[in-house]
């Protein structure tokens, strides 16, 4: 029998590593960018074109490489980081796998010019799919000038399942975001085909978190600090009235590396108790310093996973902070007296005399001289005249019949059944709690529920219009301003045509503010900030591409904002519209994300708990 393990070609194998280290141009930049870090770069510049699939630019003026490190760094576990196995429990740098560089030159085409400051002459080395093209030398700045090219041009199959343009932008964005936000001292820049968006200067780490992401969060977070034996605890959290369903900013550092780590997302919710609703989130940039010793960032390829020797002990510490936190910087609303019929008291004057009031009573009165009774009669005498009205001739021993005959069925309502439940309902209806509908069905008790009833009415009513292209636009009349991020202005790019099919008329103001001028019409009442900016978080969550994809997203986040609210009383007409209305829809069981809409409690169940 011949051998049949054999051991695969470099080029193969730097493919291989490719797949767990670079999936997106996203991670080209966070592999460089902190390669940039590492070398102690005070500014680094980065650019891109498309996206990343055509251009990816990182210019860095740290310590640069020799000339036989420049083409040693293109090698596989080649890294300067550490020496032996030990120095993975004390890392005190970014990177140190020595995977980075290989991997992305494995995928593409990359050009590298550096120098260092007691060298003349730079070295331009150029490796397209793992290959040395050329080495020779350059003149070029001290640092290092990373340019990739056609990323995934020899791995079709990987360049062909990448998002569109706005989608891998908005994750370059957020790499960035996740490393400017550690070093508030690095100048950087970011470009995206020539239009700059990020120009960051160095300043303190506030003002860096603010310069990110808008003005309006420095009014929301609260700063956090701490100091044990076991960790060091600083950063920002966010106030009670911060707090948001989806879209917070929510970032954990440990030792200059960010992280994700449910377990302490979970402390810091835990400090607010009932402070904030269920559901909702609150902002936080936290960061940690511990042991090195104590934490092992060696887990995913990532490095995004980490593991702590002493969490429990570390959560406990963290609750407790960010509960000192809000205990020292919440304000407390002043209390207003009201001082309405309240005496005016004069102010007091040394030296000035004053007259003894004088108290008039009548000297004659004694109040046991006369007879008072001492109860007062409560039930007239005369009782039986207020009842003459109520003879037994006006008795009425008949019951409303709430039900009619029929077998009981099934919560789900089917199409085929639908039409006679409908024509069976009961012409008059019971709002219960101002949150469901109860009306008397063929085969039992419906219950509706009636705000994502409206969910669904709307979401159908919204989705025909956009396709028709009738949904009418209203000018509002005192323009109301938008501030978004650059990573959601990204998105909002992409979504904007659908957008403005729905009656949002946008004006860009610049540095990612946005006026609102048009909205779509019967939106009275509604928070027009709130609704635009959840529109656009909701497209970021769902990463949807296509247009129905964002039509759809668009449509039920509106339809979500504009329909009827828990709590809000109905008259009968009102509730016998609605009812009418949801049968008349696509789907008469399921909002749009799924939930279900009604139940039907049979008419046998009824007797039954009734014996």
């Amino acid at each position: 029998m011949s051998d049949i393990i054999q051991l695969l070609p470099d080029s193969v194998a730097n493919q291989i590593a490719a797949g767990e280290v670079i999936q997106r141009p996203a991670s080209v930049i966070k592999e460089l960018v902190e390669n940039a870090v590492d070398a102690g770069a005070t500014k680094i510049d980065i650019s891109v074109v498309d996206a990343g699939r055509t251009v990816i630019q990182v210019i860095d003026n740290g310590k640069g490489m020799s000339e036989t490190d420049a083409r040693l760094s293109f090698e596989r576990h080649a890294t300067s980081k550490i020496r032996k196995a030990d120095d993975l429990f004390a890392l005190h740098t970014m990177g140190f796998r020595g995977e980075a560089l290989a991997s992305i030159a494995a995928v593409a085409q990359v050009e590298l010019r550096t120098r260092t400051a007691d060298e003349q002459v730079g070295t331009l080395v150029s490796v397209s799919a793992s290959k040395v093209v050329s080495q020779e030398p350059c003149s070029c700045p001290v640092g290092a000038n990373f340019k990739v090219e056609n990323l995934f041009f020899n791995v079709p199959a990987r360049r062909k399942f990448l998002k569109s343009n706005a989608t891998e932008m908005n994750n370059v964005l957020t790499s960035f975001e996740r490393i400017a936000l550690v070093y508030p001292e690095i100048n950087f820049s970011v470009r995206s085909n020539n239009a700059e968006i990020f120009n960051l200067r160095s300043a303190s780490l506030r003002q860096r978190i603010v310069d990110i992401f808008g003005k309006r969060i420095d009014q929301d977070i609260i700063p956090l600090s701490v100091d044990t034996t076991l960790c060091r605890i600083k950063g920002f959290v966010g106030k009670p009235e911060s707090s948001r369903k989806k879209g917070c900013h929510q970032y954990f550092f440990v030792n200059g590396r960010y992280m994700k780590h449910p377990y302490f997302h979970k402390a810091v919710l835990n400090a607010y108790g009932r402070m904030i609703p269920e559901g909702e989130q609150i902002p936080y940039f936290i960061y940690m310093e511990v042991e090195a010793e104590s934490i092992d960032v060696n887990i995913h390829p990532t490095k995004t996973e980490i593991k702590f020797e002493n969490e429990q002990a570390i959560w406990q510490i963290l609750t407790a902070a960010v509960r000192d936190a809000l205990g020292k910087f919440c304000e407390v609303p002043s209390i207003e007296f009201d001082n309405e019929g309240a005496p005016a008291i004069p102010v007091f004057t040394p030296g000035e005399s004053h007259d003894i009031p004088k108290v008039k009573y009548d000297p004659q009165y004694n109040p046991f001289s006369q007879q008072t009774p001492y109860h007062k009669e409560r039930v007239p005498s005369s009782w039986e005249s207020l009842f003459g009205d109520l003879t037994p001739s006006g008795k009425d021993d008949t019951q409303p019949d709430l039900f009619s005959a029929g077998d009981g069925a099934d919560a789900a309502v089917s199409p085929q059944t639908s039409d006679d439940i409908i024509a069976e309902k009961s012409p008059s209806h019971y709002q219960y709690k101002g949150k469901y509908i109860i009306t008397a069905v063929k085969s039992g008790l419906m219950i509706i529920d009636q705000h994502r009833a409206h969910v669904r009415i709307l979401f159908d009513r919204y989705l025909s219009q956009q396709g028709e292209k009738t949904i009418s636009s209203q000018r509002v009349l005192f323009p109301e301003v938008v501030q978004f991020p650059p990573s959601d202005v990204v998105v909002l790019q992409k979504i904007l045509p659908e957008m403005e099919d729905m009656g949002f008329e946008l004006t860009d103001l610049g540095g990612g503010s946005y006026a609102i001028n048009g909205v779509p019409a019967d939106t009275d009442g509604l928070d027009y900030v709130a609704l635009v900016k959840d529109m656009v978080e909701s497209v970021v969550d769902k990463d949807v591409t296509l247009k129905d994809g964002i039509s759809r997203s668009l449509a039920l986040s509106l339809a979500r904002r504009a329909a009827i609210p828990v709590g809000q009383m109905m008259s009968n007409d009102e509730m016998d519209s609605l009812v009418n209305d949801l049968f008349a829809s696509s789907n008469v069981n399921y909002t749009p994300d799924g939930k279900s809409i009604l139940c039907i409690l049979p008419q046998n169940e009824i007797e039954n708990m009734l014996g």
